[in-house]
């Protein structure tokens, strides 16, 4: 029963925390940090010690393979070098900067225990660093570097611990040292490889939902328990078996196992994400008062703890402006530097999180001073949240990169779409016959232009969302569908008809206000930006078109609404110029779609946006956007 109740009051605590944090917007891993502690000090609530055991094996494989869920294997492969450079070697380095600092801070303490602390609070938490970077708005090639970062840097945090513990007892030298790396690295690759071909074969002949949800959920087991056993890096089998399945699961799922396992394992990956900061700060009283047992000074653990935070971040620091300089100095690496503010912000983001406590108990009892370690660790992680937790939105300002632009996104996401639903048509023209109904033919062709036009109708001028077409039909649908749902629920109250046929009939309605297109509201641009897409796409037209601001010197500055459309008594929705006469006609959202058919009548090839703000082009004969 008691088990019962605090995993209830941790769930509820997580989620009452991560909601008032969401509302006020204060840094959820820092504030769960502090309510655990908090809560450790009432003197009902017993000591807590966070075990290994629990982290390592059962917490950490489902985070790991969760965060894979996100990541693009094919962005992962492109960043292969400052991945391996920020997840292994300052790995490495951080070890021995810490390992050598703490050395001279314990004296008496031996080198090798001094390492294994600087290899536990070596591998930051993109958890944390994620969750702050979100609602900061970090640049997205800094959250990328982090996110890719910590899949690998966890696996090499705990080689090297492995080895500094075995310098404990027996003489390692550096080519063993190096050699048992590389068999962990090679094994678990060929082990999480092997279990992804595995689920891939097995997930392709899987059509339920549930029962495809419920595989992935001991997927990460199931690449983590053999490579233990084989003592390889359960944790980097994780990380191969979750992109590798990640890559192909639009292959091998079904589109409901795909959105049902996205669903879950997103609720999974709050609560676990969530509660491991809870329980760092439930730690705290135990881990205070092991210290002042250890028979060293209370300045003495003070130094300690303040030393090894400071030669942990500063070690980052050291690792990430030099690797940006020798980026600068090598011709073929340049084009990957990071910039002043790119390298700032990764020394800045390396918050370290719960592995780093787990990981420290790894680290033998009879260890001189063990507890003063465990403490110094433990500082690391609190000290990182709250000196780089609370200043990283300080920095971030004033680095003054750009944060991820939703109105870019959704121009991206619009062209994207527009080529899909090209190919959907393409598709549909190859296998027509002729004797297919004519509505449905018209429905299948309605449906597929619809989300395209929708697409495109997020951007345009600020607000105008609320009369665009697919707004309005979204609003309608709802209603519609409410009044549906109603008379569902008053036939189960009335008892009118069976349990099972009114639970499909619901789930009916459900599901398809689930599958209404959701409309995104987008800031407002500023008049004197130019939303455009880096480059010409590839396309000859664009390439030989000219760009916005040389049609407006050309041309004079667009109208600002559509002639015909209003001769003709009819609404327009956006605005397109043809970048080879000047002339300005509604987009395909609208009725009529004077723009395209200018471009039938002229055969003119390139367009631009009329929209305040927006200087993206579009080529009619390639359908690319430039």
């Amino acid at each position: 029963m008691e088990i019962a109740i605090a995993l209830v009051a941790l769930t509820v605590g997580v989620c009452l925390v991560s909601a008032v944090c969401d509302r006020f917007g204060w840094p959820t891993p820092l504030v769960l940090v502090v309510v655990g502690a908090v809560v450790s000090l009432v003197p009902a609530v017993p000591d807590f010690s966070l075990g290994s055991e629990v982290v390592l094996n059962g917490l950490l494989p489902p985070l790991l393979y969760a965060a894979t869920a996100s990541t693009s294997l094919v962005d992962f492969t492109r960043n292969k070098t400052a991945t391996v450079l920020m997840s292994v070697v300052l790995v490495v380095f951080t070890t021995l900067a810490v390992g050598w600092t703490t050395s001279l801070l314990l004296p008496g303490v031996a080198l090798a225990a001094c390492m294994a602390l600087g290899a536990v609070v070596a591998p930051p938490d993109a958890v944390a660093a994620s969750a702050i970077g979100r609602r900061l708005g970090l640049p997205r090639r800094v959250a990328t570097l982090l996110e890719e970062e910590s899949l690998l840097n966890d696996a090499s945090a705990l080689i090297a611990l492995a080895a500094a513990t075995s310098a404990l007892t027996t003489e390692l030298s550096p080519l063993h040292i190096g050699g048992e790396f590389l068999l962990a690295v090679v094994g678990a690759v060929l082990i999480g490889g092997v279990v992804a071909a595995v689920l891939a074969l097995v997930r392709t002949r899987i059509r339920n939902p549930v029962l495809d949800t419920a595989v992935s959920f001991v997927a990460p087991y199931l690449a983590f328990l053999p490579a233990e056993a084989l003592h390889v890096s359960g944790v980097l089998s994780v990380v191969v078996t979750g992109l590798a399945m990640a890559h192909v699961s639009p292959k091998v799922q079904t589109a409901a196992s795909r959105v049902a396992e996205t669903l879950n394992w997103r609720t999974v990956a709050f609560l676990l994400e969530n509660a491991v900061f809870v329980l760092i700060g439930l730690q705290f009283p135990l881990l205070l008062r092991g210290a002042a047992d250890s028979g060293f000074s209370g300045g003495r653990i003070l130094l300690v703890c303040l030393g090894v935070l400071v030669a942990t971040i500063a070690a980052r620091f050291v690792f990430v402006f030099a690797s940006a300089g020798i980026f600068h100095a090598v011709p073929h690496l340049r084009p990957k530097a990071w910039s002043p503010g790119i390298s700032l912000l990764l020394s800045w983001a390396g918050m370290r999180g719960v592995v780093t406590l787990a990981a420290a108990q790894l680290i033998p009892e009879d260890v001189e001073g063990r507890d003063v370690l465990l403490l110094a660790a433990f500082a690391v992680v609190v000290g990182t949240l709250l000196v780089q937790g609370l200043s990283l939105p300080w920095v971030v300002r004033r680095v003054g990169l750009p944060a991820p632009d939703p109105a870019e996104d959704a121009l991206q996401a619009a062209a994207l779409g527009d080529a899909a639903a090209q190919a959907g048509m393409r598709r549909l023209d190859e296998l027509l016959t002729g004797e297919e109904p004519r509505h449905v033919v018209v429905q299948l062709r309605g449906r597929s232009k619809s989300r395209s036009h929708a697409a495109w109708e997020r951007l345009g001028r600020p607000l105008s969302d609320s009369m665009t077409p697919s707004a309005v039909y979204h609003r309608l649908r709802l209603e519609m569908l409410a009044a549906e749902r109603t008379v569902v629920v008053t036939a189960r109250d009335r008892g009118t008809a069976e349990p099972e046929v009114l639970q499909r009939a619901l789930a009916d309605v459900d599901f398809e206000e689930a599958l209404l297109d959701r409309l995104e509201d987008l800031e407002p641009l500023a008049l004197d930006r130019r939303l455009a897409p880096r480059g010409d796409g590839g396309c000859a037209h664009l390439r030989t078109a000219c760009s916005r601001d040389e049609a407006t010197e050309r041309y004079g500055e667009p109208p600002t609404e559509c002639a015909e459309c209003v001769a003709a008594g009819v609404a327009w929705v956006h605005l397109r110029t043809c970048l080879a006469c000047g002339y300005t006609g509604c987009c395909d959202s609208s009725e009529l779609r004077h723009a395209r058919a200018h471009f039938g009548e002229t055969a003119h090839p390139a367009m631009v946006s009329a929209e305040p703000g927006e200087a993206w082009r579009w080529c009619w004969m390639d359908e690319l956007l430039g």
